[in-house]
């Protein structure tokens, strides 16, 4: 393994990055190229996506690598603080920045609000008060400043079913 592609979000950083780095780096050595290359702050913990506690500064990124690469956020807190709303209640979770917002959504629909999969499946999250629905795959970590909670709406998926007939 010459070089790995990393994905990264983090607090500040609006877009999914990639970096093609050495796998044998320490993730203090890679906290401090990002640094460099994207201003992150340097007293940022690292989390890899969907693990709940930050990884040491000592461990080398070879060894978090998966068959699907690595995907890891940059943020100061340890949990972020997420409100999900459906039908006029709140639920309220505490999640490390690097969970996707697919993860939570799943588990508002599903663990909070009784969904069955499938139901869960027909739903996404929205930014409460705007049309925003963030990816998937995006970490609850980049979608606030890590203060206040983040906050949703979950909300039908609207898809367009049949077909039109337009009038000429």
């Amino acid at each position: 393994m010459s070089t790995i592609d990393l994905f990264f979000q983090g607090e500040g950083l609006e877009d999914i990055n990639c970096l093609e780095i050495d796998p044998d780096l320490t993730f203090g050595e890679l906290k401090a190229l990002v640094h460099q290359k994207h201003g992150i702050p340097l007293d940022v913990l690292v989390f890899v996506e969907d693990k709940r506690e930050s990884v040491s500064e000592d461990a080398v990124v070879k060894d978090y690598v998966t068959e699907m690469g690595i995907k890891l956020h940059f943020h100061r807190c340890r949990e972020v603080e997420v409100l999900v709303t459906f039908n006029a209640r709140t639920v309220e979770g505490l999640f490390p920045p690097a969970t996707t917002v697919a993860s939570v959504r799943y588990w508002a629909a599903v663990s909070e609000f009784g969904m069955s999969e499938d139901e869960a499946g027909e739903h996404v999250l929205q930014i409460a008060g705007t049309h925003d629905r963030p990816s998937p795959d995006k970490h609850v970590g980049a979608l606030g400043d890590g203060k206040r909670p983040v906050a949703f709406d979950l909300v039908a998926d609207e898809r367009v079913q049949g077909s039109c007939r337009c009038r000429e």
